[in-house]
């Protein structure tokens, strides 16, 4: 089973620049994108259901903000849309959906913003994550979150650490969280099989940046740890364009 996410960063604008080719080419059975910035009615029709997958749109209230979508081969078993807490249901950042064998969730984590005005915000998110994940673990249920989490973990997850340490993505908070997630029994998959440096998934627009790999990794596969036995390959796309961030490979065995 071949699972994709992506952070396409405004799914009309990725759209335009070849999303539903790079779509085709990597024939995945579940692709997960995150900052969709539209409802499904807004976008075009061949984008509803490609080459015939389900799709499931999750879309804030605010217009072009956030959002989250799934495209999936199979027909899931059910789809949850959000946590089931208000204030972050209305920023669409949370599908879930069952399959047979795991539950997934696709994730579009909050920003801390420069000023860290939303670190406590993106802090409660965090907790209403790990206590949802943590209640599907106590019914058995393995899990795979996916998406977008803003948060570069260790030095080894971003170019320039030091000179990054009070900015949003890099806070002492957000790692110490990560940390937290990943010791109730969570793996970051990509980390324990690849631990070179310089494998990031999110590049700043400015010239040069991401010709030069100045980048973070902010984008994961995340899984229970008695799951990991299942992980066949995981990778990033660092060539595929089209959106700020690079999409992000789990290949698990049947």
């Amino acid at each position: 089973m071949k699972l994709l996410s992506w952070n396409v960063n405004g799914i009309r604008a990725a759209h335009r620049t070849g999303f539903l080719k790079w779509f085709e080419e990597q024939a995945a059975d579940i692709v997960c994108v995150q900052e969709t910035k539209a409802t499904v009615e807004q976008v075009d029709q061949e984008l509803h259901h490609p080459l015939g997958y389900h799709s499931y749109w999750h879309s804030a209230e605010k217009a072009g903000y956030s959002g989250v979508a799934i495209f999936s081969k199979a027909e899931p078993l059910s789809v949850r849309e959000g946590l089931g807490s208000p204030a972050i249901d209305r920023e669409g950042r949370v599908l879930v959906a069952e399959y047979r064998d795991f539950t997934l969730l696709n994730c579009y984590f909050p920003n801390s913003q420069r000023d860290h005005a939303r670190l406590g915000y993106k802090l409660a998110f965090c907790d209403e994550i790990l206590t949802y994940c943590q209640a599907l673990r106590s019914q058995g249920r393995n899990l795979v979150l996916c998406g977008d989490l803003n948060i570069a973990h260790q030095e080894i997850d971003l170019r320039n650490p030091r000179s990054n340490e009070n900015n949003a993505g890099y806070l002492p908070e957000e790692r110490a969280w990560m940390t937290k997630f990943l010791a109730a029994g969570y793996a970051d998959v990509f980390r324990e099989r690849v631990r070179e440096p310089h494998h990031y998934t999110w590049w700043s627009y400015r010239p040069g940046v991401r010709e030069k790999n100045i980048g973070w990794r902010l984008d994961y596969h995340l899984l229970n740890g008695e799951f990991r036995e299942r992980v066949a390959g995981v990778g990033h796309q660092p060539l595929v364009k089209g959106s700020d961030h690079c999409p992000v490979l789990l290949e698990l065995r049947d």
